[in-house]
């Protein structure tokens, strides 16, 4: 038998390569000569739909079961991106507090709050020695990781059936035969704002304008991302697969092997378009990258171009999340993989340009050579904290960090003695090193003070909390007070801020509107402060007017109380961010 040479299977491999190109050139002309498609975005409106009914309400749920005799068990739902604070589960009957038997929660550092304890998925609490008959009232009450926090729920039920109802209503109780008449379970939200809304409205309106126009948009996308930080801890993982390649690295083997990662990149976000269509269910995308990036086979590559889709998932952008929205809602699983598919493909398209020159630039034997992986040693170790960092405090990801760069910096000769014969390399290796070192440091002291930004790692050391206050206008708990507020505000624009007691981020962005800078463009501002500390039909009608979730919500609204468009702020706000909007609506 006679086996082709390497040389002829290269050369069938490039010609199968430009044949696919010219066929999926051709699929994609002819997809764009198509116009619109007849899918069911067509009908639906794309995703305005989706957000036409104000979101509201908590996405915690509440079951109640026995699980021995005598004994009830109380099972909280929570919603991905949530969490229950521990120390609201309480329980009562008439009045008199019931024992809970919680599992430990996860220690969260709160900004205004300090250490709490938080339950960032479901759990179960029993109770032991209730009555038969009778009314339990439960409460709890919890966040979003995006700075949302929801209004105290109450839920009631009745012992003799289990049924769980609402519990205060109008500051009255409902009774136990009420509750168990009209059972009602708490509505599990998605996680839509108004800020995305828009956003995946404007995704809706690009799916219906044809196939090929859509998947020429999303390569466009994917283009853009790959300027962002998005795509950066990309660049070390494919730079250390190259230089793994060792001495027989050419520029064809490094755009052949780059490519593969590319296409295996773009595949991973093509499969997840398409496990959102056929589940309908949008998925949120892990971040967790097995393997290393040792040697330089196709294999491997495509291993890590497969694993990065996973690293830079995490980077939820309008386009990514409409697509996925798109493919979950409709069933739609070919267009949802498609688009992913040339979105993956866009970001992966510049990394060929390092696949092309990279053979070149790398050492391939030597002291050089063995100080590049060094170098890309470090960078996976860095990779590897950010994506715990997902998972773990962000002290504790600051700490991390600031440990592998002093480590690193000792490692690399920082604090080696300079002697007459060393050489300027020497000498600036050691600088930078030791400009590593103290930036750890910074990072490591950071830490200690609880900040969370590695850019900004000191910034606890100023003191927010001696600035004074600024001002929060007139204060309403109801849409009747809101409306009186609204006629004596004056013409121009009014900020209307959502907040509640309860609520750790609005004492922040209490903080942040106080600095001088805001405080003085806040002061002639006028100002409705909406506080819905108090869970009650009012406070629930006045979040429903304005389709807000949570505190701490922020918005400009004209003299007939309808919405600026562009000035919401949901959640965390910065002076930069607030400032863009005021000036946008005049203010």
């Amino acid at each position: 038998m006679i086996f082709p040479s390497p040389a002829s299977r290269f050369a069938a491999l490039r010609m199968g390569v430009r044949r696919a190109f010219r066929i999926g050139l051709l699929a994609l002309v002819t997809a764009m000569s198509l116009g619109p498609l007849p899918l069911a975005a067509q009908s639906s409106g794309g995703f305005s739909h989706l957000l036409e009914k104000p979101v509201t309400g908590a996405p915690f749920s509440l079951k109640v079961a026995r699980a021995a005799p005598g004994i009830v068990r109380l099972n909280w739902t929570v919603a991905t991106g949530t969490y229950l604070y521990r120390d609201s589960l309480k329980a009562s009957i008439a009045g008199r507090p019931v024992p809970l038997d919680l599992p430990a929660g996860e220690t969260k550092d709160d900004a205004v709050f300090g250490p709490v304890q938080v339950f960032h998925h479901d759990l179960k609490a029993d109770l032991a020695g209730l009555p038969e008959k009778g009314r339990l009232d439960v409460t709890f009450q919890g966040c979003s990781q995006d700075g949302i926090c929801f209004p105290p729920e109450t839920r009631a039920v009745a012992l003799d059936t289990l049924a769980v109802g609402p519990g205060l209503k109008d500051g009255g109780m409902q009774d136990a035969a009420a509750v168990a008449v009209s059972p009602v379970e708490p509505e599990v939200l998605p996680q839509v704002t108004p800020e995305t809304g828009g956003a995946l409205a404007d995704a809706g309106a690009l799916f219906s304008a044809g196939l090929g126009w859509t998947l020429l948009a999303f390569l466009g996308f994917g283009l853009l991302l790959s300027v962002t930080p998005c795509v950066f801890p990309m660049i070390p993982i494919l730079a250390g697969m190259l230089t793994g390649a060792g001495a027989g690295l050419t520029p064809r083997r490094g755009l052949l092997l780059t490519g593969v990662y590319v296409l295996a990149m773009a595949a991973a976000y093509g499969l997840v378009g398409a496990v959102a269509g056929w589940s309908g269910a949008n998925l949120g995308l892990s971040a967790r990258l097995s393997g290393r990036a040792g040697g330089g086979t196709l294999g491997r590559a495509a291993l890590l171009g497969f694993g990065s889709a996973l690293i830079v998932g995490p980077c939820v952008t309008p386009p990514l999340a409409g697509a996925m929205l798109y493919a979950a809602s409709t069933g739609d699983a070919v267009t949802g993989a498609a688009a992913l598919f040339m979105l993956g493909l866009g970001m992966g398209l510049p990394l060929l340009l390092v696949g092309l020159f990279g053979p070149a630039l790398l050492p391939r034997s030597g002291l050089w050579l063995m100080r590049a992986k060094q170098v890309f040693g470090v960078l996976f170790l860095a990779v590897a904290i950010l994506l715990a960092g997902r998972l773990l405090p962000p002290s504790v990801t600051l700490a991390l960090l600031g440990v592998l760069l002093m480590a690193s910096a000792g490692f690399f000769g920082a604090f080696d003695p300079i002697t007459g014969t060393s050489g300027a390399a020497a000498r600036l290796t050691r600088g930078t090193g030791l400009a590593v070192a103290v930036y750890g440091a910074a990072l490591i002291l950071g830490a200690a003070g609880g900040a969370d930004d590695p850019l900004r790692p000191l910034a606890f050391l100023r003191a927010p909390a001696a600035m004074a206050a600024a001002p929060e206008g007139v204060r309403v708990t109801s849409p009747t007070a809101f409306e009186v507020a609204l006629r004596g505000a004056g013409d121009g624009p009014i900020l209307v801020d959502f907040t509640a007691a309860w609520c750790a981020i609005c004492k922040t962005n209490a903080a942040i509107m106080a600095t001088p800078a805001l405080r003085a463009r806040l002061e002639h501002l006028p100002r409705i402060t909406a506080d819905v500390t108090t869970t009650n039909e009012a406070a629930r009608a006045l979040m429903t007017r304005f389709g807000v979730v949570g505190p701490p919500t922020l918005f400009l609204v004209d003299r007939t109380g309808r919405e600026l468009p562009g000035s919401r702020i949901v959640g965390p706000l910065s002076s930069e961010d607030l400032t863009r909007r005021l000036d946008a609506a005049g203010a």
